[in-house]
């Protein structure tokens, strides 16, 4: 195995860690922990942590060293618009241009979602959602876009996984799924980009709820939610 492919293999475990909350906004990345824990030098942990930096999912300061980024609310709202809009373009582009297999391996990733649903395991939930969504991006034959929309999805994954651990949320997210699949079985290019963009849309109640499991799994009080729409997975 090179040392390119050991850091990219770190990068994923240790972007992994995040989503899922192992690793908490603002905690500390010491690269002698992390060469430990995961049995290696620090040279590709050192390697991982850059190409992390790179994606915005750790930062970096004076005195501190690598740490998982802390985001703010009005930075989600920012980070969200952009994701809901790359998200309309490839639904958009999906809908003229998927092939069969293509389609087939979206209604595979919304079969998916459905158990997991139905189970009510929010984490299952969570990966078969981002199947559901890359199958979307891959269908819309353009790579530019592809690589666009799956970077923006791995800096949101953190909190994407967060809002799907409010009550009931899986259930209404695979609902809102089905609507989009029905417009791309329909070849209906406006009505998937709605249908997604709705799908997105997190408003009001919505961002509050987000913000709040935040502040629950880092410990620390949530600001009060903007007024202005937000965007989700």
């Amino acid at each position: 195995m090179t040392g390119y492919r050991l850091s990219e293999r770190l990068r994923e475990s240790i972007e992994e860690e995040i989503a899922t909350g192992k690793l908490l906004p603002g905690s500390r990345l010491d690269e002698v922990e992390l060469a430990t824990r995961f049995g290696v030098s620090r040279t590709p942990i050192r390697e991982a942590l850059r190409l992390l930096l790179g994606e915005g999912l750790v930062e970096t300061g004076p005195q501190r060293g690598a740490v998982v980024a802390q985001v703010t609310p009005q930075r989600l709202i920012e980070m969200f618009e952009v994701m809901a809009e790359l998200e309309a373009m490839c639904a958009r582009l999906a809908a003229r241009r998927m092939s069969e297999g293509e389609l087939a391996a979206v209604e595979a990733a919304h079969e998916a979602c459905r158990g997991s649903a139905a189970a009510r395991d929010a984490d299952a939930y969570f990966y078969a959602n981002e199947r559901f969504h890359y199958a979307i991006y891959a269908a819309s034959h353009n790579n530019f876009l592809f690589e666009q929309a799956a970077a923006l999805q791995r800096k949101l994954r953190p909190y994407r996984r967060l809002q799907l651990r409010v009550r009931n949320r899986p259930q209404r997210s695979f609902e809102e799924h089905q609507a989009i699949l029905d417009a791309l079985r329909e070849g209906d290019a406006d009505k998937a980009q709605q249908c997604i963009r709705s799908h997105v849309v997190v408003q009001g109640e919505r961002f509050a709820d987000l913000v709040a499991s935040l502040s629950q799994m880092t410990g620390q009080p949530g600001p009060d939610a903007p007024a202005e729409p937000a965007r989700s997975a």
